[in-house]
C-alpha cells in the first residue's frame, strides 16, 4: 500500500517525486522512460538552472535527482508502463504491463507526443533542421528562414515566438481557413517578417546533412513548389497520453485530464494531475515541474487530513 502513485518520468513527475520524498510520503513512481518529450532534443536552452543540456542529459539529470532523493521513501518502477487505473473503496489500483499497485492518492503526468509530420524525409530530419518545439530549439534558428506547419493557436504562437529571432516565417496551413483566434492570426500576420500559405499540403522534407526546404502542394492550382528554410516547425496538434484513465477522470475534447488550475485536481476525489497531459493553457517543461509541484503540495494537505 502506497501513500501516492506517480505515473510518468518526465520533469512533473520527476519534481512530484522529490518532494514527495521529503515529505516522507511512501510513493510508487512508475515510468516507462525518462525526459518526457525534450529527451530527444539536440539541445534545450530554457530549463531554468541550465544555460544549454541535451535532451539524452535532461533525461539522465532527472533520473539521477529523484534518485537522489528517493531514500526509503520512493520505490521506483522504472520500464513499467501504466495500462489501467481504477478506483474502488476509496484506493486506487495502478495496473501497469507487468505489475498491480494500490495507492491512496495518484498523480498523473504522463505526458503527451506530438503528431508528426507524416511526410517524406520528416523523420530523417527530426531534430535536424525538423523541430516539434519553438520554445526548446527556436533560438537556435536566429537570422535564418523558417516554416511552421499548422493553422492553429498553438501554430500561430509558435511562430510569433519565431518572428522574435528568424530571417523570415513562412506559415503553412491545409485548408483555407486558420483555425487560430482571428485577433492572434492578424496580429502575427502583420509582421512584415511573416507569410502565410493556404490551402497548401507539406510533401517532402529535403536536406542533406540539415534542412534546406520543404516541398508543398498548392491544392488550388495543383503544382508543386519548394520553399527554402533552414528550420521546420510542426504544430499539428498534440496526443495526450490519458487514454489508460478514460475511464477515470473527465477529459476534454483532445482527451486532455481536465484539472483545476489551483490544485490541479482531477473530476475525480484523489486524482490529480500536472504537465502535458492535461488541459493546461501552456505546455512547457518549467510549468509542467511547477504544475506537479503544486499537485504535491495539494496532495500532502489532503493526505494530512485523512
Amino acid at each position: 500500500m502506497f501513500d501516492l502513485a506517480i505515473i510518468g518520468g518526465g520533469p512533473a513527475g520527476v519534481a512530484a517525486g522529490v518532494y514527495a520524498s521529503r515529505k516522507h510520503l511512501k510513493t510508487i513512481f512508475v515510468t516507462d522512460d525518462w525526459g518526457g518529450q525534450s529527451n530527444v532534443s539536440g539541445e534545450i536552452q530554457n530549463w531554468i538552472g541550465e544555460i544549454s543540456i541535451t535532451g539524452a542529459d535532461f533525461a539522465h539529470k532527472l533520473k539521477e535527482h529523484l534518485k537522489a532523493y528517493a531514500d526509503t521513501f520512493i520505490t521506483i518502477a522504472e520500464g513499467e508502463r501504466a495500462v489501467a487505473i481504477t478506483k474502488t473503496e476509496g484506493l486506487f489500483s495502478i495496473q501497469t504491463n507487468k505489475n498491480t499497485y494500490t495507492a491512496k492518492t495518484i498523480l498523473i503526468t504522463a505526458g503527451a507526443a506530438r503528431k508528426k509530420l507524416p511526410v517524406p524525409g520528416a523523420a530523417e530530419f527530426d531534430q535536424k533542421g525538423l523541430t516539434y518545439c519553438a520554445s526548446c530549439d527556436g533560438p537556435l534558428f536566429a537570422d535564418m528562414d523558417t516554416a511552421v506547419v499548422g493553422g492553429g493557436n498553438a501554430a500561430f504562437d509558435t511562430a510569433s515566438q519565431l518572428l522574435a529571432y528568424a530571417k523570415s516565417v513562412t506559415l503553412l496551413h491545409h485548408s483555407p481557413e486558420f483555425k487560430g483566434d482571428p485577433a492572434t492570426v492578424e496580429k502575427v500576420l502583420s509582421n512584415p517578417k511573416m507569410k502565410a500559405l493556404r490551402s497548401v499540403e507539406p510533401l517532402e522534407v529535403k536536406g542533406e546533412q540539415f534542412v534546406t526546404g520543404l516541398v508543398y502542394l498548392d491544392k488550388e492550382t495543383n503544382e508543386k513548389h519548394e520553399l527554402p528554410v533552414a528550420g521546420i516547425f510542426v504544430e499539428i496538434g498534440m496526443l495526450p497520453n490519458t487514454s489508460f484513465v478514460k475511464d477515470l477522470v473527465k477529459l476534454d475534447q483532445y482527451n486532455r485530464i481536465v484539472v483545476d488550475p489551483r490544485t490541479q485536481r482531477t473530476s475525480i476525489e484523489g486524482a490529480w494531475a500536472a504537465g502535458d497531459c492535461t488541459d493546461g493553457l501552456y505546455h512547457q517543461n518549467n510549468i509542467s515541474a511547477g504544475d506537479a509541484v503544486k499537485a504535491l503540495e495539494d496532495i500532502y494537505g489532503y493526505l494530512s487530513m485523512r
